[in-house]
């Protein structure tokens, strides 16, 4: 009987001191794993140039009426202003009203030494833009030279649905282009660049008002601001719009 009870001891013993060392292990391994570890970085910049086609063209056609009445200048301007939209309901445009005020027009009389008022004038302008050049050129031949009617800020752009897919499709490149260097940089200990662990990015979109295949009686019409670069034909020429995207990536090294 004592024997069993020494043998009992033991293995008793032993189960404890196995619990006990079970517990040593996981409390050393659940330290370990909660130790803050050193992560190796590395961060570089990552670039991407490309172009998206203007596929927009747009011009403002601005009706300014002048009277003694502002109830007058204003039925003006609006009667001028309707007549431009129920034409443009017809053609393939986008429009929007993008200015309208009416004020005292004064100037200075230098008889009088004073300044007097010239009436009401009204001012009413509307955005009107086509994926088709030649709309917005029978839109002109439509109304410039009207009375009161006046056309400005001529240009082709890239539009919004037209630059989104360029822009990020180039940012993809600008992050695998911060990739590879980082790769590059790490390979010399031999590393590589594992996760991103932060990026940010600028981009830019050089969307300025430039032009093309305009017909040269639309420039005689006044329509063309000085931006305009002609070519020696005698026609606008336009480009496409510049992208680019930059990105600082950060990278994890492994």
């Amino acid at each position: 009987m004592k024997f069993l009870k020494k043998i009992k001891l033991t293995v008793l013993g032993v189960w404890f001191l196995s619990i006990v060392g079970c517990g040593a292990i996981l409390m050393l391994l659940f330290n370990w794993m909660n130790t803050p570890r050193t992560i190796r970085t590395i961060s570089v910049r990552g670039e991407c140039l490309t172009t998206a086609p203007r596929d927009k063209t747009a011009i403002t056609l601005r009706v300014t009426t002048l009277d003694k009445s502002a109830a007058e200048s204003m039925k003006k301007a609006t009667r001028q202003v309707a007549k431009i939209t129920d034409f443009l309901k017809s053609q393939d445009v986008e429009m929007q009203t993008t200015e309208f005020n009416s004020y005292e027009k004064t100037e200075w009389n230098r008889d009088e030494q004073k300044s007097v008022s010239l009436g009401i004038e009204t001012t009413i302008a509307v955005e009107v833009s086509s994926k088709n050049i030649e709309t917005i050129e029978a839109v002109l031949n439509e109304f410039v030279g009207n009375e009161n009617v006046f056309s400005e800020n001529l240009r082709m752009y890239t539009s919004a649905e037209v630059l989104k897919p360029i822009m990020e499709k180039c940012l993809s490149v600008a992050v695998e282009n911060a990739r590879v260097r980082a790769d590059a940089i790490a390979a010399g200990d031999n590393k590589r660049a594992g996760k991103i662990l932060s990026v940010s990015y600028e981009t830019s979109g050089g969307n300025n008002v430039m032009y093309k295949n305009i017909a040269p009686r639309m420039m005689a019409m006044g329509a063309v601001t000085e931006t305009a670069s002609m070519d020696v034909g005698g026609s606008l020429v336009s480009k496409d719009t510049d992208v680019s995207v930059a990105v600082s990536a950060t990278f994890e090294i492994k």
